[in-house]
This record gives C-alpha cells, sequence and structure tokens, in this order.
C-alpha cells in the first residue's frame, strides 16, 4: 500500500456535489517519465564524494525506465538503482556500484559508501518532489480538510496583520569565474544564448526566451530559471539565475562577456550569489550542460554546412 503518510487521503471516499474524483479513488494516471528525468538529473548529476585516494562525480544521467544508471568521470563505473519506490524506505534503497577490472578499486569502495549515502539522500529528495509537486492537483481535499486549511490560512491571515516580520534570509555565497574558448564568431555565439530554437537544440529540451530586458527565461524542463538584466548585442549578457533546488527566491547574477579571438570568441562568465554547497553543481551545470553541448551543436551545425 501507498506510504504517503499514515491515514493516507487518498483511501477516503467522499461525494462531492461536483462529482470530482476525491483524492483520485478512481485512480488517475499521469506519465512521469519526462518530469523525472529532468528531476532526477537535477538532484543525482554532479554529486561528489572525495577522500586522500581520489574524487568520485556522477556526471550524467544515461537512463530512466525503472532503472536509473550513471557514469563516473575517471575510473568509469556505473550506479544502477534496480528498485526506487516510495513504498520503501529511501535508506533501504539498493544501490549498486561497479566498474571494469583494473586501478580505481579505492575509489569504487569511496563510492559504495559515502557516493551511496549521498545518492540515497538525493532520491529522497526526489520522491518528496514527487509527491508534492508532480502530484499536485490529482489529491483533492476532502470537505473536512478544505475546511480545516480554511481555518489555519484565516490564521495566518490574522497573524500577518498584526506582526510584520522582514522575509528572506541571508546564505553563504561564493563568486565563480569561468573562461571558455569557441571556435565560432561572436554574432553566431551570441544568438546560441538568445534564440530560443537555438537554445532548445543545444539543452535537448522545451525553453522559455524573451531575449530581453526584464524577460523572463526557462530551461531544463524547469531547473534553470531567471530574468535578463541587460542584454548589449553581441558584447554581454546580464542575467539573474537559479536552479530550482536553491532556497526559494534566490537568484545569482550571471554575466557573459563575449570577446572576439581571432576568428573565434571567448566566452567569460563571472557569476555571483552562488550558494556555498551548490559551487560545485553550478560549475558543473555550465561545463557540461553548457560549454561543451553548445560546442557540439557547433560541430554538428558545421558538418550540415
Amino acid at each position: 500500500m501507498a506510504k504517503w503518510g499514515q491515514g493516507d487521503p487518498r483511501w477516503i471516499v467522499e461525494e462531492r456535489e461536483d462529482g470530482t474524483n476525491v483524492n483520485n479513488w478512481h485512480w488517475t494516471e499521469r506519465d512521469a517519465t519526462s518530469w523525472s528525468k529532468g528531476k532526477l538529473r537535477e538532484f543525482l548529476v554532479g554529486i561528489v564524494v572525495e577522500n586522500e585516494a581520489g574524487r568520485c562525480q556522477i556526471s550524467e544521467l544515461k537512463q530512466v525506465e525503472g532503472i536509473i544508471k550513471e557514469s563516473g568521470v575517471k575510473h568509469k563505473g556505473l550506479i544502477e538503482i534496480p528498485n526506487l519506490s516510495e513504498e520503501n524506505e529511501v535508506d533501504d534503497t539498493e544501490v549498486n556500484v561497479s566498474k571494469k577490472k583494473g586501478d580505481g578499486d579505492i575509489l569504487k569502495d569511496l563510492m559504495k559508501t559515502a557516493g551511496t549515502a549521498k545518492v540515497r539522500e538525493a532520491l529522497g529528495d526526489y520522491l518528496k518532489a514527487l509527491k508534492t509537486e508532480f502530484t499536485m492537483g490529482m489529491i483533492l481535499p476532502t470537505k473536512a480538510t478544505a475546511a480545516q486549511e480554511l481555518t489555519i490560512k484565516r490564521k495566518l491571515s490574522e497573524n500577518t496583520l498584526q506582526t510584520q516580520v522582514p522575509l528572506g534570509v541571508r546564505i553563504p555565497t561564493v563568486a565563480l569565474h569561468m573562461t571558455e574558448l569557441f571556435d565560432t564568431a561572436v554574432e553566431r555565439l551570441y544568438s546560441i544564448f538568445t534564440v530560443k530554437d537555438l537554445v532548445q537544440k543545444f539543452s535537448k529540451s522545451p525553453a522559455i526566451l524573451e531575449a530581453e530586458k526584464g524577460g523572463k527565461f526557462q530551461m531544463f524542463h524547469g531547473n534553470i530559471t531567471g530574468e535578463y538584466i541587460e542584454l548589449l548585442t553581441n558584447e554581454k549578457i546580464i542575467m539573474k539565475w537559479r536552479c530550482r533546488n536553491w532556497p526559494e527566491e534566490h537568484y545569482a547574477t550571471v554575466v557573459l562577456n563575449f570577446v572576439p579571438a581571432l576568428g573565434q570568441t571567448e566566452l567569460r562568465l563571472d557569476c555571483k550569489g552562488v550558494p556555498v554547497c551548490k559551487e560545485e553543481n553550478m560549475k558543473f551545470c555550465w561545463q557540461k550542460q553548457h560549454f561543451e553541448e553548445i560546442k557540439g551543436l557547433l560541430q554538428l551545425t558545421t558538418l550540415n554546412g
């Protein structure tokens, strides 16, 4: 049986005047494959464990078809999660680590211990998101719970009127600086960051793009969102930028400078306000999911003439 909470409201059948499928008593099916790929990529890709023997990092989400596979970096290995279910405790989830025979056994042991703990933690975050984000609107409140929620909202509203509390918290952040050289003209590289069709090609996912001052953008299945602060054609882009798993309403400031360099373009990235705990993920996002994918798109464009 489902374990999303004791006394799961999905088992309560109640008549409603509007004839709504209360609590999903008549089971409603939704395909979570696409959503899960994006969410698992967000939580798993970039996980790093290291000690004096070396460093392991999950670099890519290979497949989501009941089995989750990841590839390592140097001594390439494989992580398999054969049975992930919200009906079981995350700590009991089986995580198998394997690699080809040869060097790197110490790193394999590292991934089996510290790495497995981090993977299970990420899977726990995924299951929480599955229950809250993906199922939103599928499980409807009963009359009793709806009345209870209304009472709570009224109390919160009264408290808000009585006491004004400053919103927002300070979190420790870091600044990043990265440079990358691209074999293309400034105009072409600038367009890859500002033309919706090109953004969708290198990100391999739908995107929302309003490339103008104050315009919004959304990429990688909604995992990356933000707003354009300033655009100087073929010279500079300044953005408010955030990952979905960052603290709520927290944005970094990303500045992209496009510098011509003898038939090539040097891209200089400066980023301020990255949460300290997300520094490695941020570097991975730009190096692997932006720079390398854009270079692949440019090569493909060149080959196709």
